[in-house]
């Protein structure tokens, strides 16, 4: 049951997640209200507009977010229309939430507000051993999300507001136990059938076009034929890498440089250690943590006298699940991996030395050191050329913002040449033949697999008044922008071009005609002389087992009327012809366990659920006036 979601469990992830993940950045909300400035309208909301800008920037958020959580995800999937679409359907949908939430008067009172920000776990880092708030650094982590406490706080308090609004309905939704069983049995029930499929394929050879039939075609479908527009363009990339070409970095630069990354290495010492772990939650009443603590003690006691038990004791007392077998090992480890108490503990020793007892917040610890391990530290003239190419990129990362906008201005500015722009910034002006609209697989990992770039190159600014670009983002520190040398408009090719390309496609289109026509007829014929039926071996199928047959002819068979059996039925397999089946039986769905049965009632609650709340929602978009107003994303 539900095998795709079991099976797919990282793409429903995304696709849920680009759907229905509240738009949060650090802790849980992200306003857009900032993001106002002029734009293209791509939906609105009870008369407010979403402008393009807004979208882009929600767009990115979501792109940088799911690359950080999934490194190893195809970044091309995030460029698609279907992501971006996800994104405008999530901000329409907070923005629809929003807007009922303040009809329906849904306010949160500061006590609820409070226990939301404490039960937050970013907010619980910056805690003090006594309980209380570090408030400059709370200060601090919002200022690096453009966030001030009061804001932060309001967003955190309008997004419980909005979730009242679809609260309800998951609270109060059920399905009793026997609509439940009879609905799943019914959607789950099997049927025998045999099947007969009539395959355009099986049909063509036999079909031979007249030059008649191929010029009425033609003619007909003359759009089909036609040469996509082209352009010949030249353009610029503003990126660190040309940036870094531009950097010449001193000597005496070079040796500060060096002298800090000492520094930075010196901290990457790494430290092996074992130890031994009795629990004690923090939380836990005052006798059973001194009950633990006491147990360390008398562990410590039994070190003490014989060193040599560490790992024999470790394997037998140790509450650590994953290191306890290993005798405590916990294997090299660098400052930051650990709690802090443990590491201050762990770097203080010298090798071979064991802690007294060490507190955290997992218990009480005992710690041996058992090996240190030193970073490689080169020369100044050793690691000469790698230190350069750090500092010219550190510096050239510095100035990128800089270079960004004398880019962006100069383009625009003198729009009529990419000369100015290369010139000041030392840029190669490049070339690129026979651009398209549409990325291809050839321009895979180049500027002309952009989207966004070959929508600038293809406007009207573009080709018409020859123009450059806008500055168009491809990527992170990446900038481009092109100007169009030469173009070509869309063009119909003459039949004699394309003739081969007609004949293939008249003889498909008679061909699926024929198999159609061929279906439909022995539909007729064998409702009447059954005993004449050219039909496949019997196959027992269900929406569980499909047994490689079409969906379509499933669901017909399964929705097909029984009341007299066989039961007669043919299916448009649309581009793959037509389906004729005879339903022979019904069998019903076979006997469940309880455990099973229980599991399925409450799936079943759970899609009752989801389909009320989606019925919800559509209502409240007609209510508040929802307008895409954006084609293309």
């Amino acid at each position: 049951m539900f095998d795709f979601v079991r099976k797919h469990t990282k793409i429903m992830q995304f696709l849920l997640f680009l759907l229905i993940f509240p738009s949060f950045v650090l802790f849980g909300l992200e306003g857009y209200s900032s993001m106002r400035e002029k734009g293209a309208v791509v939906a609105s909301v009870n008369g407010a507009d979403i402008l393009q800008p807004e979208l882009d920037n929600a767009h990115k958020i979501q792109v940088d977010r799911m690359r950080a959580a999934m490194p190893n995800l195809d970044a091309k999937m995030f460029d698609s229309s279907i992501a971006k679409q996800a994104t405008l359907d999530r901000l329409v949908r907070e923005r629809v939430l929003q807007v009922a939430a303040q009809k329906m008067h849904l306010n949160v009172s500061d006590q609820r507000l409070a226990n939301e920000l404490q039960q937050n776990p970013n907010i619980a880092g910056l805690r003090r051993p006594d309980g209380s708030l570090d408030m400059e650094r709370y200060r601090q982590l919002l200022g690096t999300q453009g966030l001030t406490p009061e804001s932060f706080e309001a967003q955190v308090r309008a997004d419980l507001s909005t979730r009242q609004v679809m609260a309800g309905l998951g609270i109060t939704s059920f399905a009793t136990a026997a609509l439940a069983d009879l609905t799943l049995n019914a959607f789950y029930e099997k049927r025998q059938i045999q099947v007969a499929k009539f395959s355009p394929s099986d049909f063509a050879t036999q079909i031979k076009p007249t030059d008649a039939q191929l010029e009425d075609y033609y003619k007909v479908n003359s759009d089909k034929f036609k040469s996509p527009e082209r352009a010949d363009v030249e353009f610029v990339i503003l990126d660190l890498a040309s940036i870094q070409k531009t950097i010449t970095v001193p000597e005496s630069e070079l040796k500060t440089f060096y002298e800090q990354n000492m520094a930075r290495l010196a901290n990457l010492e790494e430290r092996r250690a074992s130890h031994i772990l009795i629990n004690a939650d923090k939380a836990a009443p005052a006798a059973e943590r001194e009950k633990a603590r006491a147990k360390a003690l008398e562990l410590l006691a039994t070190l003490k006298q014989s060193p040599d038990k560490f790992s024999e004791l470790a394997k037998k007392f140790s509450q650590d699940t994953g290191s306890a077998n290993k005798g405590g090992d916990l294997d090299f480890f660098a400052r930051g991996a650990m709690v802090k108490p443990f590491e201050d503990a762990t770097f203080a020793l010298k090798k071979g030395d064991t802690s007294d007892i060490v507190e955290t917040e997992f218990g009480y610890h005992i710690i041996r050191l058992t090996d240190i391990k030193q970073p490689k530290q080169k020369s100044f003239e050793e690691s000469r050329a790698s230190l350069e190419v750090d500092a010219r990129r550190q510096l050239a990362q510095r100035k990128f913002a800089e270079a960004a906008d004398q880019f962006t201005n100069l383009v625009y500015e003198q729009s009529d040449s990419l000369k100015p722009a290369a010139e000041k910034l030392k840029l190669e002006i490049q070339q690129a033949k026979g651009v398209g609209t549409e990325p291809t697989p050839a321009a895979s990992g180049t500027a002309m697999n952009n989207p966004k770039f070959l929508a600038a190159i293809f406007s009207s600014d573009s080709i018409e008044k020859k123009r450059n670009t806008e500055a168009i983002e491809l990527a992170p520190n990446v900038l481009a922008s092109a100007r169009v040398t030469h173009y070509q408009p869309a063009r119909v090719l003459p039949l004699v071009e394309v003739k081969d390309r007609v004949r293939q496609q008249v003889i498909s289109q008679l061909a699926l005609e024929r198999a159609k026509q061929e279906g439909q007829s022995s539909l007729a014929q064998w409702k009447t002389a059954p005993d004449k039926a050219k039909l496949a071996y019997s196959v027992v199928v269900s929406r569980e087992q499909k047994q490689q047959i079409p969906d379509a002819v499933i669901e017909a068979a399964l929705r097909a009327n029984t009341q007299t059996l066989p039961a007669w039925l043919g299916v448009d397999l649309g581009g793959g012809g037509y389906a004729v089946i005879k339903v022979e039986k019904i069998l019903p769905r076979e006997s469940i366990n309880a455990q099973q049965q229980m599991r399925e009632r409450l799936q079943y609650m759970q899609w009752w659920a989801g389909a009320e709340e989606a019925s919800y929602y559509r209502w409240l978009q007609d209510k508040f006036k929802v307008e895409i107003k954006s084609s293309r994303l």
